[in-house]
């Protein structure tokens, strides 16, 4: 007999969270009541926006950075405070970069501008150019194919990849994966062709004069040179300057480097399950930042929304079945040593892991979740849409879930990605805007709810 999938997907997700509801209706409890709950306990407070406060008042926390123990030992204090149960670290190492005072570009002697000085910053990974800069002819390409027509000409040349995001994309995350491999590996790239600098338009879809950092890679079998983001109003300004004059050159100065390894920890804490404590559901963000602002959407909301998540389901004295622990994770952007340990010692362990939720798209308000498991364990989220329904996250879609919980998700874990409004995330990502201003706390507190709700639904129907 032929089989009508599509029809059968349709039915599932109109008839399961019927059933659902009817089932725990006849426990003395329905989901949805309990979501409400949730929902009204998160809205009646700003708690998650003032441990961001706190959070961000360290200040930017790269891993390695003073900073960052700091955040370790804050996190671990509020856990504690909050008397969430197991509160402890999780020692890891983890790479020490530091950006260095001296991030400098400009345009030198433009026949049509004269110097023109540029703002730009270091990537994060880079290694420093010669003490007094180097200087070089600077030559625009908006793609790897299009850097590797150039053959020769590229040799001794600052390579400029000026590839934008695509403002038709709806999703902006969209946008920033078709060009961000310009940020990752446009150094190595740039070298192959024999350049000496690669300098990269900022990922972000706005025009602004603040450059946004982010991790980039170097390749073993190929020189390290420097690489910096240049401000996407300065690309623009460089874009027309190139276009007019026949040969423009351009002075780099930049002092970062890369130190030993450092010290540090993911920090964890849990609400214990009352029928299956040895079952297990995370929920995380990471704590470090880039050093540029303070870190405020990526990722200290998601970091904070786990230990409010936790919060609420205490204060409210619902027992979930199955454990919940909040984890921080650390250096996940510049090496996910974080979640790499964190799997290694589940797997060590033997630890039963049967879902994990990552926040990391910013605190804005929560549209729904993305899902990263097999068909049948999708369908079965999927079918709980109705529920969130009331806070607008109903958008439970598939797809990736989060980079901390990737080797978790690759060990068979299911996993979720809290899904936010996302068209102003990339305006504040990496950059000095990333401030606790553009945060919201009724969004904060939303995203919070949605992930407590996901979270206890879990812990109750797997």
């Amino acid at each position: 007999m032929r089989v009508d999938c599509k029809r059968v997907w349709l039915m599932l997700l109109v008839i399961a969270p019927v059933a659902l509801e009817a089932q725990n209706a006849a426990n003395g409890k329905s989901y949805g009541e309990i979501a409400e709950k949730i929902t009204k306990a998160a809205l009646r407070t700003d708690h998650a926006y003032q441990l961001l406060r706190e959070v961000t008042a360290l200040g930017p926390r790269l891993s390695g950075s003073p900073q960052a123990a700091a955040a370790v030992e804050l996190t671990r204090q509020m856990m504690a405070r909050l008397q969430f149960a197991n509160v402890r670290l999780q020692p890891i190492m983890v790479p020490h970069w530091v950006r260095g005072p001296s991030e400098e570009a400009a345009i030198i002697n433009s026949p049509s501008q004269g110097n023109v000085a540029l703002t730009v910053c270091a990537l994060g990974g880079s290694i420093a150019t010669p003490e007094l800069g180097l200087a070089a002819e600077v030559v625009e390409v908006k793609s790897f194919e299009e850097l590797r027509a150039l053959g020769k000409k590229a040799a001794g040349k600052i390579i400029f990849f000026n590839q934008p995001f695509d403002p038709a994309q709806f999703e902006t995350f969209a946008g920033y994966g078709g060009a961000v491999n310009q940020r990752g590996s446009g150094a190595i790239e740039a070298a192959k062709a024999g350049g000496v600098a690669a300098l990269v338009r900022s990922m972000t879809p706005g025009l602004d004069d603040f450059p946004h950092t982010g991790g980039m890679r170097y390749a073993d079998d190929v020189p390290k040179i420097p690489a910096a983001a240049i401000s996407t109003l300065d690309a623009e300004l460089l874009s027309k300057i190139l276009a007019h004059d026949k040969a423009v050159n351009l002075r780099l100065k930049l002092t970062c480097q890369t130190l030993i390894d450092a010290p540090s920890a993911n920090v964890l804490g849990e609400l214990l399950g009352s029928e299956k404590p040895e079952e297990v559901i995370v929920i995380g963000g990471h704590l470090d930042s880039w050093d540029k602002g303070t870190g405020a959407h990526d990722d200290g909301a998601g970091c904070v929304q786990s230990i409010e998540a936790v919060r609420l389901l205490k204060m409210l004295d619902l027992k979930p079945k199955r454990t919940i622990r909040a984890v921080m994770f650390m250096n996940e952007e510049n090496g996910l040593r974080g979640g790499i340990e964190y799997a290694r010692e589940a797997r060590e362990k033997k630890e039963q892991h049967v879902a994990a939720i990552e926040s990391d798209r910013g605190g804005f308000a929560p549209r729904g979740f993305s899902v990263e498991s097999d068909s049948t364990t999708w369908l079965k989220i999927a079918a709980w849409r109705t529920i969130f329904e009331s806070i607008g996250a109903e958008r439970i879609t598939r797809g990736g879930s989060g980079a901390d919980i990737s080797v978790l998700v690759r060990d068979g874990v299911p996993g979720l990605g809290l899904v936010p409004e996302s068209h102003r995330y990339f305006d504040y990502h990496h950059s000095d805007n990333d401030t606790i201003d553009k945060v919201h706390p009724r969004e904060l507190q939303l995203g919070a709810a949605a992930m407590a709700i996901m979270a206890y639904l879990i812990s109750e129907e797997f």
